[in-house]
């Protein structure tokens, strides 16, 4: 068992919630559901209480514990995405159905939750060693949305925007 797992506070989506994210990640699945018990005080009896849950073979825990608290962009989930065709297949599904673009690689998704999609190349790009090639990297991501590889190459190339 990992020493350090996240827990994730839903209102009644933890189940769905965790059977959303393991379809996004390789090596990722649900491990066990526990449901509430016949104590009306705690949940409604029967229905899930909590979704233990990994991604990428890191553990997670879903509980159902009503509307008081809402995720805020305090924490986010970062990927860390291959290619551009990665970042574009987690930024599409992790925007559908509700979920919010928001800039420089974050967003929202449908539960509220926040990611921050990021290629692997873009570290590489805003730590250049060159410091004019890494500030137009940089000021390039600033005007993206989704993160586009090719074309933070392109501007930290010098290579003038279309």
């Amino acid at each position: 068992m990992q020493k350090i797992t996240t827990f994730l506070w839903f209102d009644t989506q933890a189940e769905e919630a965790a059977i959303f994210y393991t379809s996004l990640f390789n090596d990722s699945r649900v491990i066990t559901t526990q449901r509430y018990g016949e104590n009306p005080d705690l949940g409604t009896p029967g229905t899930v209480m909590t979704v233990q849950f990994e991604l990428n073979g890191q553990t997670f825990i879903a509980l159902n514990g009503g509307p008081q608290y809402k995720f805020s962009e305090a924490i986010s989930l970062m990927t860390d995405c291959e290619d551009q065709a990665e970042v574009d297949k987690l930024w599409n599904a992790l925007t559908a159905d509700g979920g919010e673009e928001g800039r420089c690689g974050w967003l929202k998704d449908r539960f509220g939750l926040s990611w921050q999609v990021v290629p692997r190349r873009l570290p590489e790009l805003l730590g250049d060693a060159d410091p004019d090639r890494a500030s137009r990297a940089l000021q390039a991501m600033l005007t993206m949305n989704k993160i586009d590889i090719a074309a933070m190459e392109e501007a930290a190339n010098g290579v003038a925007a279309q």
